[in-house]
């Protein structure tokens, strides 16, 4: 991370741009550090995170407009040179309510100070901003050019051309449409309520006199979606009368259903919110068993079943991927939210769209590898719970359908849910426009006694 401490909402958005792109840092995690270094108030904070974000989400469309408006290819230009220009740009075009001289004076300020410029670099980036900004005030921007729908798409909302046409190929065009649009759109922040301390009526009514705008969920009462502050820095979440989860990670555990009393193992828990969830539905009886071959995210879990007062939670050092003996045909539950491409959660992670192809298209292999040695551990009768945050097929259905063929012993099972109505195979494809939830896959299935 930066050493130095940002002073101004876009120097917080540039550090954490610039952490992203030479440390490989998640822009959630960056963000939320520098925030916390520069101490800027709500109004100064929110700037910066919409400024942030507003550059990731934007990055294709905003580098198309960069190669009209310089005089030097892109490639030539430094990375955090580039950085700056993106988010002068994004000021520029995508926002309505920064003055054009602000833009252009702070971003040039930028790239003098914290970029090792010299003055020719320095005029170069004036000279962009400038030229761009009298296209906004002259009403003269390119127009976006495009062959077809999917690349128009695309560029303007800055997905990869071939996540959108996989998307209509899947979706159809309209809903690829509605899906770019609702990852560029801004997320509430869900909180879940933690029952066994309180009550939604309750909660609701404290986070509004804290100052948050709250919305309960329309087809999940425990679900309230909440902007205009940082629920996770109120005493309710310090207490362990709420979590930070969205409604489809809460859907999950919900379709899993394990009963007081139950054995329960999530096989891939971090960061624990699915293993809270069903913890609570079981009242704090039974045992869940939450898995991670990371010892340091096993600690947060830990810490997390510590503040919701959940003593029926344990943790185990473990590998997915690998049979455990001992677990063999024990568990009434066995959840397996398996490690995916991350599409399904854009709106809240939106470095998550330049993903590489390549490493995406090896995880199917990965999955139905889990899938089947965590089918192991479910008992004669016993239920298996498929998960992940994509919304490719690729990773869910085909996963899952190559699964059931092979696995003869386990068959889907229907269920419902006010969230997404009737499942008569088991499976949902929840999407952000239709369901109010991030993007996600559930299946649920049962071993045959």
């Amino acid at each position: 991370m930066i050493g130095k401490r940002p002073r101004t909402p876009r120097e917080v958005a540039a550090f954490s741009l610039f952490s992203m792109a030479e440390e490989g840092a998640w822009s959630d995690g960056a963000l939320h550090h520098y925030l916390e270094r520069a101490g800027l108030d709500g109004r100064d904070a929110a700037l910066a995170s919409r400024l942030t974000y507003g550059t990731v989400q934007n990055e294709l469309l905003l580098d198309w407009y960069l190669r009209h408006f310089s005089s030097v290819r892109l490639k030539k230009i430094a990375p955090r040179v580039l950085t700056c220009l993106r988010m002068g740009l994004y000021q520029l075009i995508l926002m309505d309510k920064i003055p054009a001289h602000a833009a252009v004076a702070e971003t040039v300020a930028l790239v003098r100070r914290y970029c090792h410029a010299n003055d020719r670099t320095v005029a170069f980036a004036n000279a962009v901003l400038r030229s761009a900004a009298q296209a906004v005030q002259q009403d003269r921007l390119p127009v976006l050019d495009c062959p077809d729908k999917e690349s128009y798409y695309s560029l303007k909302y800055s997905h990869p051309e071939w996540l959108v046409r996989l998307w209509s190929e899947q979706f159809g065009r309209k809903m690829a449409e509605r899906i770019c649009q609702a990852d560029n759109a801004d997320a509430p922040i869900s909180v879940r309520v933690n029952t066994m301390k309180t009550t939604p009526a309750e909660m609701q009514a404290e986070l509004e006199a804290e100052g948050l705008t709250v919305t309960p969920h329309r087809a999940f009462p425990e679900i309230l979606l909440c902007e205009g502050g940082n629920a996770a820095a109120l005493p309710a979440f310090a207490e362990g009368r709420i979590t930070i989860q969205d409604a489809a990670s809460a859907l999950a555990a919900a379709v899993a259903d394990p009963q007081p009393g139950d054995t329960v193992l999530d096989c891939c828990a971090a960061p624990g919110g699915k293993s809270f969830a069903m913890a609570e539905r079981m009242r704090g009886r039974g045992s869940v068993t939450s898995c991670d071959i990371y010892e340091h995210k096993l600690g947060r879990i830990k810490e997390g079943a510590s503040r919701l007062g959940l003593p029926n939670i344990r943790t185990a050092l473990q590998d997915a991927a690998v049979f455990h003996a001992e677990w063999a045909g024990s568990a009434d539950v066995v959840l397996c939210d398996v490690p995916c491409s991350g599409l399904g959660i854009i709106r809240k992670k939106p470095e998550i769209r330049y993903k590489d192809l390549n490493e995406i298209e090896q995880l199917p292999a990965l999955q139905q590898k889990i899938l089947k040695n965590c089918a192991q551990y479910v008992r004669p009768g016993g239920t298996l719970v498929y998960s992940t945050c994509t919304i490719l097929r690729r990773e869910n259905e085909d996963v899952v359908c190559a699964f059931l063929a092979e696995s003869t012993d386990f068959e889907a099972v229907p269920w419902t849910h006010p969230v997404c109505g009737a499942r008569e195979d088991g499976m949902v494809t929840l999407l952000p426009p239709i369901h109010d939830t991030d993007g996600f896959f559930i299946a649920k299935m049962r071993r045959k006694a």
